[in-house]
C-alpha cells in the first residue's frame, strides 16, 4: 500500500506532466487515471489559492489568473479523455447543454476502449514508460 508521499508524488506528476508535455495537445488518448488526477490536483490548487486570496490581497490576482492558465489544458485533456473511450472531442460541447454535464461525467468515468482505436494506442499499455511508479 503506497504511503502519502508516494500518492502526493503521483498526483503532482500527473498535474505537471499535463502542463509540461501536453499543454494544448488534443491528439492521442488520456486514460481515466490521468484525467481524474488532474481534476483532483486542480481542485486542490483552487482551494489553496482561495484561502490565500482571503488572507493576502495580492494573491487575489492569482485566483483570477489561475482559471485562465488551466483552461486550455483542461479542454485538451477532456478531448483526449473522450478519445480514450472512442468518442470525438466534439462531445465536450455537451457542457453547454442542460444536463450535458451528467453525460460527460459518465463518459469520463468509463474505462478505456481496449486496444488501439482511431485516436491511437491504448495508453494503459504505455503507462509504465511514462510513469515508472506503475508496475
Amino acid at each position: 500500500m503506497p504511503d502519502a508521499t508516494q500518492a502526493a508524488n503521483v498526483i503532482q506528476e500527473y498535474f505537471i506532466n499535463v502542463f509540461r508535455y501536453k499543454y494544448v495537445q488534443v491528439q492521442g488518448r488520456a486514460r481515466r487515471e490521468e484525467y481524474w488526477m488532474f481534476v483532483f490536483s486542480n481542485m486542490i490548487c483552487i482551494a489553496i489559492l482561495s484561502v490565500l486570496g482571503q488572507a493576502l490581497p495580492l494573491a487575489r490576482v492569482l485566483v483570477g489568473l489561475y482559471p485562465l492558465v488551466v483552461l486550455l489544458p483542461s479542454i485538451c485533456l477532456g478531448i483526449r479523455r473522450l478519445h480514450d473511450i472512442g468518442k470525438s472531442g466534439w462531445w465536450l460541447l455537451l457542457i453547454f447543454i442542460p444536463l450535458g454535464n451528467l453525460v460527460l461525467l459518465v463518459f469520463f468515468c468509463l474505462d478505456s476502449q481496449p486496444g488501439e482505436n482511431q485516436y491511437g494506442p491504448n495508453p494503459k499499455g504505455a503507462c509504465s514508460a511514462v510513469f515508472p511508479h506503475k508496475e
